[in-house]
C-alpha cells in the first residue's frame, strides 16, 4: 500500500545530474519534434503518476505565448522539507539529480511510468529556464536556468537561482506547478505541436479513467479549453480507435484482473479490415515495441479462441488449423499494465522487458475469456471472430500460393517489374536512395537529372493500389505494388526483412495537388500496412517540389510555399516574374536536380508516426468507407503541404 506521506526521506538519489546536453539523444531519442515533446511527457507523466496512484484528480496543461509550457496537478505537492542525505530541498533534488525520485522503491507510488527517475532532471537539463511552484498550505517556489560560464567555458544547465523559498503566500490549493522554457540551442525546434500534445493527453484520459486533463493553447487568442475525462476507459479508447471503421460486434470486450501484483486490463474489438492494430501501455506509457505484456496477451487470446474453435466447430471448419494471426486479423486492441518494477529497453520506454508480464498476462487472459464466453449474449462475439479467423486462414492459404507463384516466375517477371526503374551505380545501400515519382513525364527528368551513382528512380504510371480496401491477396496481384516491393528487396507483410532493404532512402515524389496527395496517401498506408518497420526506422521520406520559380534576368529563386513566395519576391526585387510549377512534369531535368533531387538544396519530410493510436485513426479516416469522415478531415486539412497535417517532422536533409 502507498504511503499517503511523502518527503525528502524518500527521495533515492543514485547519481549526480552529468552531461545531459553533451548526449540528450541518450535521454530523450532525439533533439527534434520527438524530443522535445518527450521532455513535456516526461512532467506530464509525473503528474499524472500523482492521479493514477490517487493523490490528485486533474492535471493542466498550457502552452504559452514566449514558448513555455507548463504542467499543474493538484497532488500532494513535491517535497518541500530538507533531504537527510543531500542537505538540499526534496525539490532542488528532484531537479538537479539524474537519478533521483520517490520511484524507487513502491512507497510513495505503487506504479509509476517514471520509474528511471531522470525525468524531471532532463527536462530542466534541457532547458533555458525552469520553474517550480508547490501548493501546500502556502506558496513554494523555486527557479532553475541554463548560462555559459565563462570561467569553466561551457554550459552550466538546470542550475537553482536560489534555494527553495517559502513565499508566505498563504493557499488553500494542493499539489505542484511546473513551467518550463525548451532551450532553442539543444533542440531543433522549440515549438510545441498542440495537436501533439491534445492526442496525447486525450489518451491519457482514457488510461486513466476518471482523471480530469485539461489543454489550453494560450498562443492562440481566445482559445478554449479542452477538457480529457474518460468513464469507460480503454472500453472507449477502442471504441474511439474504430470510429469510422465497420465493426463485427457492437460493443469492445473488456476484462481487468491482478495477478502477482500486476494490474492487467485490456479491451478488443473487431473490424472488417485486414490490419491488426494491438496497442499496448505500460504505467501509462506507451509501448510502441510492445514487450511481454503484449506477447501475453496474443499468447492467451491465440490459445482461448484456438480452443473454443475446436469446441465449436462444424463442417468443413473441423479441418481448418488456425494460427495465432488469424484470430487477429482486424483487431484493434488496448492494453495496459501496470508493473511496480517495470523495466524497458532504455529512457524512452519503448519496450516492456520483465519476463514476469507475459505468462500472468496470457493466464488473465484466458480465464477472463473464458468467463465472458459464459455470457450468452457474448457469445456471439466470439463467433464472429472464429468466423473472420476463417476467412483469414483461407486468406493465409491463398496468400502463401499466390507468393510461390510469384517465386516461381521470379526471375522473368521481377526483370519485367524492373523494367522502368532506372537504378544506381553504388552497391553501398546505406548511401543509395530511390525516388518514387509520379508519372512518366517526371520520371524522365528525373532520371536525366539525378546523380546517377546513389539515386534510383521508380516512376508510377497511375495510382497505385488502395491497400486499406483489399486483401492481401489483391495486394500482391498488384503490378505498381508488386514493382514497388521488387525494387526495395524486402518483401512484405510476414516476409519482410529490413536487412533486405536495397536502399537508405524511399522518398515518396509526386505533384502538390489532388491527385499528388492521393497517391502520398495510397502509397503511406500500403508501407504502413504491410511494411511498417520500415517507417519506424525512418527510412521513408516525401519530396517537396518548390510551387513557384521567382527570377529576373539571371536571378533565380525557389519558393515552396505561399509565405517563401513572398520572401523571394522581396529578395528578387521589382521586375521579378513567377512561374507556378503545376507538376512535376514542368521541370526540366537542371531544375529537377537544383530543388527537389540534390541533397545539398532540397527539403525532405521524413515520415513518423509519433502517436501510433493516431496513425492509424488517419490512415482510416483518408483511406477507408466512411466518406464522411474523410470529407470533415479534407475540410478542416485543407492544405497537405503543412507539417502539422500529416504528422510528420520536417528535416533539412
Amino acid at each position: 500500500m502507498a504511503k499517503t506521506s511523502y518527503s525528502s526521506e524518500d527521495i533515492k538519489i543514485l547519481k549526480e545530474l552529468e552531461a545531459v546536453r553533451v548526449r540528450p539523444g541518450m535521454y530523450i531519442g532525439s533533439t527534434g519534434s520527438k524530443g522535445l515533446h518527450h521532455i513535456l511527457w516526461e512532467i506530464i507523466d509525473n503528474a499524472v503518476d500523482e492521479a493514477s496512484n490517487g493523490y490528485a484528480t486533474t492535471v493542466n496543461v498550457c502552452l504559452h505565448p514566449d514558448g513555455s509550457a507548463s504542467v499543474e496537478d493538484n497532488g500532494r505537492g513535491m517535497p518541500v522539507d530538507i533531504h537527510p542525505d543531500a542537505g538540499i530541498s526534496g525539490v532542488e533534488v528532484i531537479f538537479t539529480q539524474l537519478h533521483a525520485g520517490g520511484k524507487f522503491n513502491n512507497d510513495n507510488y505503487a506504479y509509476s511510468g517514471g520509474l528511471h527517475g531522470v525525468g524531471a532532471s532532463v527536462t530542466n537539463a534541457l532547458s533555458e529556464w525552469l520553474k517550480v511552484e508547490v501548493y501546500n498550505k502556502t506558496v513554494y517556489s523555486m527557479e532553475f536556468h541554463s548560462y555559459f560560464d565563462k570561467a569553466q567555458n561551457k554550459v552550466l544547465s538546470g542550475v537553482p537561482k536560489a534555494p527553495l523559498v517559502n513565499t508566505g503566500i498563504k493557499t488553500i490549493k494542493k499539489g505542484t506547478r511546473v513551467q518550463f522554457k525548451p532551450d532553442a540551442s539543444v533542440f531543433e525546434t522549440v515549438e510545441f505541436n498542440a495537436q501533439t500534445v491534445i492526442t496525447r493527453l486525450r489518451e491519457t484520459s482514457f488510461l486513466n479513467k476518471g482523471v480530469e486533463l485539461r489543454f489550453k493553447d494560450l498562443r492562440k487568442p481566445n482559445s478554449e479549453e479542452l477538457v480529457f475525462k474518460s468513464d469507460g476507459g480503454i472500453k472507449d479508447y477502442v471504441s474511439y480507435i474504430n470510429t469510422g471503421k465497420n465493426v463485427l460486434y457492437q460493443e469492445p470486450l473488456y476484462f481487468q484482473a491482478v495477478k502477482d501484483d500486476i494490474v492487467i486490463e485490456a479491451s478488443f474489438q473487431h473490424t472488417d479490415g485486414y490490419s491488426e492494430s494491438v496497442f499496448s501501455f505500460v504505467n501509462n506509457i506507451p509501448t510502441v515495441d510492445g514487450g511481454t505484456h503484449d506477447v501475453g496477451f496474443k499468447s492467451g487470446l491465440t490459445r482461448f479462441m484456438g480452443e473454443y474453435s475446436k469446441k465449436n466447430a462444424t463442417g468443413k471448419n473441423k479441418e481448418i488449423a488456425f494460427n495465432g494471426e488469424d484470430f487477429r486479423v482486424g483487431i484493434t486492441a488496448v492494453i495496459t499494465v501496470k508493473v511496480k518494477n517495470a523495466q524497458f529497453e532504455g529512457q524512452t520506454k519503448g519496450k516492456l522487458g520483465n519476463v514476469e508480464v507475459r505468462p500472468a498476462v496470457e493466464a488473465v487472459t484466458i480465464d477472463a475469456l473464458t468467463e465472458i464466453s459464459k455470457n450468452k449474449k457474448l457469445v456471439k462475439c466470439f463467433d464472429a471472430i472464429v468466423e473472420k479467423a476463417t476467412s483469414a486462414a483461407k486468406e493465409r492459404e491463398a496468400v502463401r500460393k499466390t507468393k510461390e507463384l510469384n517465386r516461381a516466375k521470379s526471375g522473368a517477371d521481377s526483370t519485367r517489374l524492373l523494367g522502368k526503374l532506372a537504378g544506381c551505380s553504388s552497391r553501398d545501400s546505406s548511401l543509395n536512395e530511390i525516388f518514387i515519382v509520379e508519372g512518366d513525364s517526371a520520371g524522365g527528368s528525373a532520371k536525366e537529372g539525378r546523380d546517377r551513382k546513389h539515386q534510383a528512380i521508380l516512376p508510377l504510371r497511375g495510382k497505385p493500389l488502395n491497400t486499406e480496401k483489399k486483401s492481401q491477396v489483391e495486394v500482391l496481384k498488384n503490378e505498381e505494388i508488386k514493382t514497388i516491393i521488387s525494387a526495395l528487396g524486402t518483401g512484405m507483410g510476414d516476409d519482410f526483412n529490413i536487412e533486405n532493404l536495397n536502399y537508405d532512402k524511399v522518398i515518396i515524389l509526386s505533384d502538390a495537388d489532388q491527385d499528388g496527395y492521393h497517391i502520398r496517401c495510397i502509397l503511406l498506408t500500403f508501407f504502413y500496412r504491410y511494411m511498417k518497420k520500415l517507417i519506424t526506422d525512418g527510412h521513408v521520406y516525401i519530396g517537396m517540389p518548390p510551387l513557384y520559380k521567382v527570377y529576373k534576368k539571371d536571378v533565380v529563386e525557389y519558393a515552396y510555399d505561399e509565405n517563401e513566395r513572398k520572401l523571394k519576391q522581396e529578395k528578387v526585387g521589382r521586375g521579378y516574374q513567377i512561374q507556378r510549377y503545376k507538376g512535376l512534369g514542368e521541370m526540366n531535368p537542371e531544375q529537377l536536380w537544383d530543388t527537389t533531387l540534390n541533397p545539398e538544396n532540397r527539403m525532405l519530410m521524413q515520415v513518423t508516426i509519433e502517436e501510433a493510436a493516431s496513425a492509424e485513426m488517419l490512415i482510416t479516416t483518408l483511406m477507408g468507407d466512411a466518406v464522411d469522415e474523410r470529407k470533415k478531415y479534407i475540410q478542416k486539412h485543407a492544405n497537405f503541404n503543412k507539417e502539422e497535417n500529416f504528422e510528420i517532422k520536417v528535416k533539412e536533409d
